[in-house]
């Protein structure tokens, strides 16, 4: 069972939410990597969230970037979005989609690629640490390095 469930809208997007997985697994926090478009594959995307024993959720995503939103629409566990270089706009559209999110329904937001990937995992491992002294001590080790 995962901790962190990692949703990407497609495979394009790999390269990098897998600086996210890196970072968790440095960390010791069992994740789980899946392809899913909000848009393409919404049943599949619906299933994978309602069924996974996750207690956070990255989403990663380019251009309209409604996987974030999505799966915070379908959990009421923590959602991470990561808007990711899609299009002509380098990520902006992401950025504005992800994290303009209406009431009630919240994402929080990380910087746009690689980056915000890899702040989104060390923020799902500091919602995680709350609750894990274990866990937050490998962050203090982390950040003091």
């Amino acid at each position: 069972m995962a901790d962190v469930m990692i949703l990407m809208g497609s495979e394009s997007d790999r390269k990098v939410m897998e600086a996210a997985a890196d970072k968790l697994g440095e960390l010791g926090i069992d994740f789980q990597l899946e392809v899913s478009s909000a848009h393409r594959r919404p049943e599949r995307t619906r299933k994978l969230v309602t069924s996974s024993s996750a207690k956070v959720f990255i989403c990663g995503a380019g251009m309209a970037a409604h996987l974030a939103g999505v799966v915070a629409s379908l959990t009421d566990r923590p959602v991470i979005g990561v808007p990711l270089s899609g299009s002509e706009l380098q990520g902006f559209d992401a950025l504005l989609s992800t994290v303009q999110m209406p009431r009630g329904v919240p994402v929080a937001t990380v910087a746009v690629g690689k980056h915000g990937a890899v702040n989104a995992a060390i923020l799902a491992a500091q919602i995680l640490a709350v609750s894990d002294d274990g866990l937050r001590s490998k962050i203090q080790q982390m950040r003091s390095e």
